[in-house]
């Protein structure tokens, strides 16, 4: 059985592959990827993998049985990239399709649910068999800017007292190879996300208690946290995008508390305050 991962080079990519090479032979795993030099050294097959090249997409999949489609990060083109990459499995013969999309992505008010939706209905439209896995938010989302809200002295934002069901994308990746390497997982959807919950304020006590400083979380309207993230340097559309993911998270979207990711990974999912222990080693 090959298994392939798209965009296998990116952050969450790494770690399947990382995680499948504990599950398969690495003969077995095969990266799929714009520039395949880039997989030099982990000892697996690398093909050329373009989600804006349709028409090359499904030679590409020749022989994969199971394919791991990682969401594009293009907003707003990811749709139409997903649906190549789908009719190509179908072209190729893929037999099980496995999807990362969002949590509860028929509910969220989150700007990137309706692409996933549309993504999701197209898989099952398919007629492979498939896996949805909706992940919730990564502790990396917050963690990888730790050391810039350090020097801040503060932690903005606007997500008042909503709560995060993060996880790192470590476990993510291990529901995913889970999921890949075993048969028990067809045409099921499961909800992941994070076993503890947190709100800004709580996560700003965190990074006190870690660094010995005083750092408070301020509250801001989104329109004004946008014009705040702005001035620091996002171009405008990314930090409209930041700052509605905080309303996001005051509307609840980010919170879930049913554990379905600790119980298919089988143990606890790692925790805001052990991923930014790591951060800041």
């Amino acid at each position: 059985m090959k298994v392939g991962i798209t965009g296998a080079s990116g952050k969450l990519g790494q770690w399947v592959i990382t995680k499948l090479k504990e599950r398969m032979a690495p003969e077995d795993i095969v990266a799929l990827v714009r520039t395949p030099e880039k997989m030099e050294g982990e000892g697996i097959e690398a093909r050329t993998f373009d989600y804006n090249e349709p028409d090359q997409l499904a030679k590409a999949l020749t022989g994969i049985d199971k394919l791991l489609l990682i969401s594009g990060n293009e907003i707003g083109k990811r749709f139409e990239q997903h649906a190549a990459v789908i009719k190509a499995a179908q072209e190729a013969g893929v037999k099980h399709l496995v999807y990362t999309s969002l949590l509860r992505a028929d509910a969220s008010t989150l700007v990137l649910a309706p692409e996933h939706l549309e993504t999701e209905k197209a898989i099952k439209d398919s007629g492979i068999e498939y896996t949805i896995l909706r992940n919730g938010w990564y502790n990396e989302n917050y963690t990888e800017a730790v050391k810039d809200t350090i020097s801040q002295g503060t932690l903005y934002g606007s997500s008042g007292d909503g709560k995060i069901s993060s996880a790192a994308r470590e476990d993510f990746a291990e529901a995913a190879a889970i999921v890949l390497s075993e048969d028990s997982h067809k045409n099921k959807t499961y909800e992941l996300s994070g076993d503890q919950s947190y709100t800004m304020t709580d996560y700003a006590s965190e990074i006190s208690k870690l660094v010995k400083t005083d750092i408070p979380y301020v509250n801001l309207p989104e329109a004004e946290f946008a014009n705040a993230l702005e001035q620091a340097g996002l171009p405008t559309p990314v930090a409209a995008f930041f700052a509605g993911t905080h309303t996001a998270t005051l509307n609840g979207d980010l919170y879930d508390n049913d554990n379905q990711l600790s119980k298919l990974i089988g143990r606890p999912t790692t925790s805001i305050s052990e991923s930014l222990a790591k951060e800041l080693s």
